[in-house]
């Protein structure tokens, strides 16, 4: 996968980290690389200087990543009010978001998606779970509309097609960030602990790409998403005696693979890396927390409190919501939307995406730029 830099006002590019730290500074926003169709289209029964602009939102409402669904909701609301200072609109352009839940089901959110492309909308968001926006995407190029991925992390968006953006990191990212803890990577055996899901199998390739890489002999072990005892997975690692083990798990079951891992004695026995979920996820690690090394690509506070990451924060809350993990991938989204109908216009896709491809901001993170 190509790397960009991007500047930063304080920090360095999420690519760019060598040193075991949050994975949230400087945003680096991800699209095709290439080149976008003809324009979607105007209605010609309405002027394009006065078409409102539909969005629709298909995210986790409901489901395993329900959590995660609602913190980059809330963001993305967040995000379109300061965006467009509170009016929701831009240019003379009304947005108009409508939700849909796809509970996690690349099924729901396809059809989701063609109803509402089927009512004209021109831009879609909100993407959590990995196999969900592997579906969306090529749905995106195919119908020539402005997608925007959300925290869905599987690195096989990245470059899908010249429609598709994302809003928040991937896992390359994360595995850049594990692999520092690792040290010299030749000749460690690395043990990839996930879900067997779009989520599990981008985070094994991953490691396989950027530790397999230096030198690391990479295995892993798949759990069905539905398995709720654990133990099993937890021998099995443990008997592999990998110097490093990887874990990228999301959902419920969370708190049974910590116990399981640290009642099989994995936690003492070999360096175990995570990403830290929602804040509320916390506590699930219980005494098994001081044994774990994390990384995290975003908490409440890891921007600094700039000017922008202070506004989401206040917006949130105000509204009753808590500011968490994914947040920010919601109101980088709507600062996305808006930026690409604001100089775009709120029909010709092509233009939004033409407005987007380079484009740097202030973001939650600090200086942020989407790579073309």
């Amino acid at each position: 996968m190509p790397r960009s830099r991007t500047a930063s006002r304080a920090r360095r590019s999420l690519s760019d980290i060598r040193t075991v730290a949050v994975l949230a500074a400087a945003g680096l926003l991800l699209t095709g690389c290439t080149a976008a169709g003809k324009a979607g289209g105007s209605d010609s029964a309405k002027s394009a200087d006065d078409a409102a602009v539909k969005v629709g939102l298909v995210y986790s409402r409901t489901g395993l990543l329900a959590d995660y669904g609602k913190q980059y909701r809330d963001g993305f609301m967040a995000g379109l009010d300061y965006a467009t200072k509170g009016t929701r609109e831009v240019a003379g352009h009304r947005i108009e978001v409508t939700e849909q839940d796809d509970a996690g089901d690349p099924g729901k959110a396809v059809s989701a998606a063609k109803n509402l492309i089927g009512k004209g909308y021109k831009v879609l968001a909100g993407t959590t779970d990995s196999g969900v926006a592997l579906q969306m995407a090529p749905l995106a190029a195919q119908n020539k509309v402005l997608y925007v991925s959300g925290p869905a992390a599987t690195d096989a968006v990245t470059g899908i097609n010249g429609y598709t953006f994302r809003s928040g990191r991937q896992s390359y990212q994360d595995i850049l960030t594990a692999g520092t803890m690792l040290g010299d990577a030749k000749g460690k055996k690395v043990t990839v602990l996930a879900q067997d899901s779009t989520f599990g199998q981008a985070n094994v390739a991953a490691v396989k790409a950027v530790l397999g890489g230096k030198g690391a002999k990479v295995g892993s072990v798949l759990a069905p998403p539905s398995a709720t005892d654990l133990t099993p997975f937890a021998r099995q690692v443990k008997a592999g005696g990998p110097d490093l083990v990887f874990v990228a798990w999301a959902g419920s079951t969370a708190p049974a693979l910590w116990t399981a891992l640290d009642q099989q004695g994995v936690l003492g026995a070999s360096k175990v890396v995570t990403g830290l979920a929602g804040t509320a996820s916390y506590p699930i690690f219980g005494a098994a927390g001081s044994k774990v090394s994390f990384l995290a690509h975003y908490f409440p506070g890891a921007g600094g409190n700039n000017a922008v990451e202070k506004a989401m924060l206040d917006a949130v809350k105000k509204d009753g919501g808590r500011p968490d993990l994914f947040t920010p991938d919601g109101f980088t989204a709507a600062q996305m939307i808006v930026h690409a109908v604001e100089e775009g216009g709120a029909t010709d896709t092509a233009a939004m995406v033409k407005a987007l491809e380079g484009w740097s901001f202030d973001g939650v993170k600090g200086q942020t730029r989407v790579r073309g």
